[in-house]
């Protein structure tokens, strides 16, 4: 195996909580194990409160390059606006970060490697990062991978979030010129691999591959649902049905209301942040067992998981064609069952139905999804042994070493 230089683009990186910035942290390890020299250009960490950590307030104008063991993280400042709903705003901030990591990526690594990169990986969202890493890839002579976790905008315009049909127009003007410049685009599942291809010409459509996102198993592991984050939110023994992950718009959050209202003798717990918190809160803001929960340290990830006796992953229907929610492994992984409303035919399904993890029920459908609830918190040992047959699944089929593997053969390939 030939060591190669890779420039990295993305918008979260460690020790931000992001889910796709753990995801691309481990995928740096990973390619590091194996000899490979990594530079990262990244935010600073933002995620969290919508805002840069306060413990980065120091060089929050300025960027901050690391020198790694395997090779460097340059952290620029994201623009994150604190009202996750101003649309507007939240562009604006893509637009000036992507701007400062296409200087950022032209420089990473000049000085310390002596020779150009071998390749450049970006990814989206925000879909403005894959125009900033066809710039750096273009001045550094070297091809582009881009990394697609949503398909941009075809999700936002499912959500109505974007509705404007200039905004649109450009939106898939500029989602159509990056995947005709990149020499391979990744995405996470059959679906979006169809729907990638379907805006690419017949002869490059071939450059589209599927290789899922992975979850750590030795970091996130099932344990007694009996945990001290129960106690610290006020929980008594009764079950919980948990949503852990992003409260944004493409989630069916509704559905979890009126199941809190259906059954008002099971907990159900809302655990994160996003666009779409204060609007659930309201929705909610009558109902004493519904009881909503800050986002936690890593560290703590088994610990919250391990709290929810049922896990949610509601997505509003046409969304499970364009994402795929990465919240599904960790809850696998955390040997829990899941109760899944998504589109049919769709990636969370199909885990769904090969591992006989969950329930899986249209989308939108408050009784289906009540009566899926019902059935498996009156079944604690069906419910018991769903979620060992989640754990046993992803142990399986979703490693980080796999993952990475595909990786190193991809960038091989990407070269040629």
């Amino acid at each position: 195996m030939t060591p190669r230089v890779v420039v990295v683009v993305c918008p979260h990186f460690e020790p931000d909580t992001a889910p796709t910035g753990v995801v691309m942290t481990r995928l740096v390890h990973e390619l590091a194990d194996r000899g490979h020299r990594v530079h990262v250009v990244t935010a600073l960490p933002w995620y969290r409160e919508h805002r840069v950590d306060s413990r980065w307030a120091n060089v929050r104008w300025r960027n901050r390059t690391e020198t790694t063991r395997w090779g460097s993280i340059t952290r620029l400042q994201p623009f994150a606006g604190s009202d996750r709903r101003n649309l507007v705003r939240r562009a604006l901030g893509f637009v000036g970060f992507s701007f400062l990591a296409t200087v950022a990526g032209v420089r990473a690594g000049r000085h310390s490697e002596g020779r150009r990169p071998d390749v450049v990986i970006a990814m989206s969202p925000p879909l403005t990062l894959g125009l900033a890493g066809w710039i750096v890839a273009r001045c550094r002579r070297v091809p582009l991978i881009f990394n697609v976790q949503d398909v941009f905008p075809d999700a936002a315009v499912a959500t109505g979030a974007i509705t404007n049909r200039w905004v649109i127009g450009a939106s898939r003007l500029l989602e159509k010129f990056v995947y005709r410049r990149s020499a391979a685009i990744t995405v996470l599942s059959d679906e979006l691999a169809d729907n990638v291809r379907g805006k690419l010409p017949s002869r490059a459509r071939n450059r589209v591959e599927t290789i899922p996102n992975f979850v750590d198993t030795a970091a996130i592991v099932p344990m007694d649902r009996s945990t001290g984050y129960r106690r610290e939110l006020g929980l008594d023994d009764r079950p919980v049905v948990m949503y852990a992950g992003n409260v944004g718009f493409s989630q069916s959050l509704d559905l979890l209301v009126a199941a809190a209202r259906a059954l008002p003798e099971i907990w159900f717990v809302i655990n994160g942040g996003g666009s779409a918190l204060e609007s659930v809160r309201g929705a909610a803001s009558d109902l004493s067992n519904v009881v909503f929960g800050d986002f936690q340290p890593s560290e703590r990830l088994s610990e919250v998981l391990a709290t929810g006796d049922v896990h949610v992953v509601p997505l509003k229907r046409g969304l499970g064609a364009v994402s795929v929610p990465s919240k599904t492994y960790s809850i696998m992984a955390a040997g829990r069952p899941i109760v899944a409303a998504i589109d049919e035919g769709t990636e969370v399904r199909r885990l769904i139905e090969r591992s006989g993890g969950g329930i899986a029920v249209p989308p939108d459908d408050a009784e289906a999804f009540v009566t899926a609830l019902r059935t498996l918190v009156s079944d604690p040992a069906r419910a018991t042994a769903m979620g060992v047959a989640s754990r046993r699944l992803v142990e399986g089929e979703a490693s980080p070493s796999a993952v990475a593997a595909a990786y190193v053969d991809l960038i091989d390939r990407a070269r040629r």
